[in-house]
């Protein structure tokens, strides 16, 4: 079993109203290699208040997905005795209300751009790799959202 850590750090900042909801959802997420992210709240969501140039919640989710498959996808495309030399994903996410009050993040499609040096993966074999790598996904397996393969 492994264990995984993120810290999260935010502070209300000189002249900011948190009673009125009026302060910056900017914060900082730590990682264990050093690596330092700029978060908020999506503009989406609390307009104003976010940090437009930071990364938000549901991009994190949408990207989590995406960069699960991805690996999960290269691992299996090598086993399968292709090699893949390039791959880009403009991955998306819907989020919609699921029950008064209620949102989630339903759909996350994405829309990889493979690039293979020598034999290629026919469109059978492509989507058998790309249902592998959904179903060995841990990151897929730990959500309720429909993720899909455009």
């Amino acid at each position: 079993m492994a264990a995984y850590t993120a810290d999260v750090a935010w502070s209300l900042r000189d002249g900011e109203d948190f009673a009125k909801g009026r302060y910056s959802r900017g914060h900082v997420l730590s990682f264990d290699g050093g690596l330092i992210v700029p978060a908020s709240a999506s503009p989406h969501v609390v307009g104003k208040w976010a940090v437009e140039e930071a990364v938000d919640p549901e991009e994190m989710f949408v990207a989590a997905l995406s960069n699960c498959h991805m690996l999960t996808f290269l691992h299996k495309a090598r086993l399968a005795g292709f090699v893949a030399t390039s791959y880009r994903d403009h991955a998306s996410g819907t989020m919609e209300e699921i029950a008064p009050g209620r949102l989630a993040v339903t759909k996350v499609i994405l829309k990889p751009q493979i690039e293979w040096d020598g034999a290629a993966p026919d469109a059978e074999q492509l989507a058998e790799l790309h249902h592998q790598a959904h179903e060995e996904c841990f990151i897929a397996n730990s959500v309720k959202t429909e993720v899909t393969v455009a």
